[in-house]
């Protein structure tokens, strides 16, 4: 898939940590209950920590006691791109950026109680947070 970001390798490894590289460009998975956006309970918007592109709101993060911050959809269903992915001896669908192809983390359709099903079970190091919040400004 042709994306609208397209960089290097040697860009990617320059633009993230290294820990950020394993996950986002090698499908690499941090351990769980260790992100530090599991437990993140502000208003805003997440974005691909490798190229800014939007892609969950707060409101559909919910917690799922997987240990990864996880949503019920994205933002827009063009924004993530879904993979059948059948490595580690099993099937499942795995989720990239739209935008850039870095891996984000895996769906699944056990999202009991969610209003679509589904559970984006996200790596903390594949995104970012902006809060809503702005009234921290100073007068």
């Amino acid at each position: 898939m042709a994306y609208t970001v397209d960089k290097s390798d040697a860009q990617w490894r320059e633009d993230l940590t290294p820990q950020q590289y394993a996950v986002l460009r090698e499908a690499g998975t941090e351990r769980p209950w260790t992100g530090e956006l599991l437990d993140e309970s502000r208003a805003g918007l997440y974005t691909c920590a490798a190229c800014n592109a939007e892609l969950f709101r707060s409101g559909t993060k919910f917690d799922s006691h997987c240990g990864w911050p996880s949503f019920y959809e994205s933002i827009r269903p063009d924004a993530v791109e879904l993979i059948d992915d059948s490595s580690h001896g099993m099937v499942r669908t795995e989720v990239r950026c739209a935008a850039c192809g870095s891996h984000l983390g895996h769906v699944f359709p056990d999202g009991f109680g969610t209003p679509t099903g589904d559970r984006y079970c996200m790596n903390s190091l594949s995104l970012d947070f902006a809060p809503d919040d702005t009234s921290d400004s100073a007068a």
